[in-house]
């Protein structure tokens, strides 16, 4: 058994039920970010265009309707609890470009509720990523479709 096989077992096995509901609250609000970023496509693109990102706006565009697709599908699995692991690990590398972005890109006045919150959702990627779906999830309700 390797390394991630022993982690993800140990993971099923110390998974906390009040966990399931946070997975759940991080889900929904993944979505909603998504939705927020796509009424405010703008605007994203206007942040990273401010961050020196470099491409052409068409590229920006291309990256915003990315981040939202992953956040608003990303979300949903999370939040119902279906293929938890591979969407946080899908996650992970957006929330790691925001934390980087928001840093960077704050000319002198760091921007701190947004990035307490991106920091937070990257630890709580983090954790659904080690410990799984849980009990109260889509995948344990068939429980023979599971490898």
């Amino acid at each position: 058994m390797n390394y991630i096989q022993r982690v993800e077992n140990w993971g099923d096995t110390h998974h906390a039920k009040w966990l399931d509901i946070v997975r759940v609250g991080l889900g929904i609000f993944l979505c909603y970010k998504a939705i927020s970023f796509l009424m405010n496509i703008s605007v994203l693109i206007g942040f990273m265009n401010i961050s020196h990102m470099g491409g052409s706006q068409f590229s920006l565009v291309l990256v915003g309707q990315f981040i939202v697709i992953v956040h608003l599908m990303g979300g949903f699995l999370i939040m119902i609890g279906l293929h938890t692991r591979l969407a946080s690990i899908v996650q992970i590398p957006i929330l790691i470009a925001a934390i980087v972005l928001l840093s960077v890109s704050s000319r002198g006045e760091l921007p701190l509720p947004e990035l307490a919150t991106s920091i937070i959702v990257l630890l709580l990627l983090i954790c659904f990523l080690v410990f799984g779906n849980g009990p109260w999830s889509f995948s344990e309700l068939a429980p023979e479709e599971r490898h």
